[in-house]
């Protein structure tokens, strides 16, 4: 269910876009994050801050997309959301010492100090990448094929969080308690 709740902006984005225009798409977007997060607003009682950062950026570039009839603005909104995190997982490491990937999973997930580092070190680079790829797609390629690479590209952070988890599973704590039979 969360998964369909993830990705259903983009869909109707890109739904949106296919049968009329980037314009009404990017309405399509805003309303769809709007409702997204007021579903996991509601099933949840809270929203992350990634969540509040992300319908910021998408209510302020797609309406200045909207406003002044300009695609450049939700074209550059990743590029920014993605900058953005990077420098700030890279500042919170390396000048305020926290580690802001261990402070948000850290109560679900149990890992070693350096396990921390280097998967904090992989988001910022991973972020890096994406802010790069996609504001190379934004700028030298058509609205047609930014859109096409914003639908199809999210096989990055797929691949991303699979081999991710790849990565930590060998650090997970098994449970050795004794399963009682049903």
């Amino acid at each position: 269910m969360k998964i369909l709740i993830d990705f259903f902006p983009i869909l109707l984005f890109f739904g949106a876009y296919k049968v009329y225009d980037i314009y009404i798409g990017t309405g399509v977007l805003m309303a769809a994050t709007v409702l997204q997060m007021a579903l996991i607003y509601g099933i949840d009682r809270r929203l992350q801050m990634m969540h509040k950062i992300t319908l910021v950026l998408i209510l302020a570039f797609g309406t200045l997309t909207l406003v002044l009839h300009d695609d450049r603005f939700i074209k550059w909104k990743p590029t920014v959301l993605y900058a953005a995190m990077a420098i700030a997982l890279a500042i919170a490491v390396w000048i305020y010492k926290k580690n802001f990937l261990k402070m948000l999973l850290g109560s679900q997930l149990t890992l070693p100090e350096p396990v921390w580092m280097r998967l904090n070190i992989l988001w910022i680079g991973y972020s890096a990448f994406m802010a790069l790829l996609n504001a190379y797609v934004a700028a030298y390629y058509s609205t047609e094929a930014w859109v096409n690479f914003k639908l199809w590209g999210y096989a990055f952070p797929l691949v991303f969080i699979v081999g991710q988890g790849f990565y930590i599973s060998r650090y997970l704590a098994v449970d050795d308690t004794p399963k009682s039979a049903p």
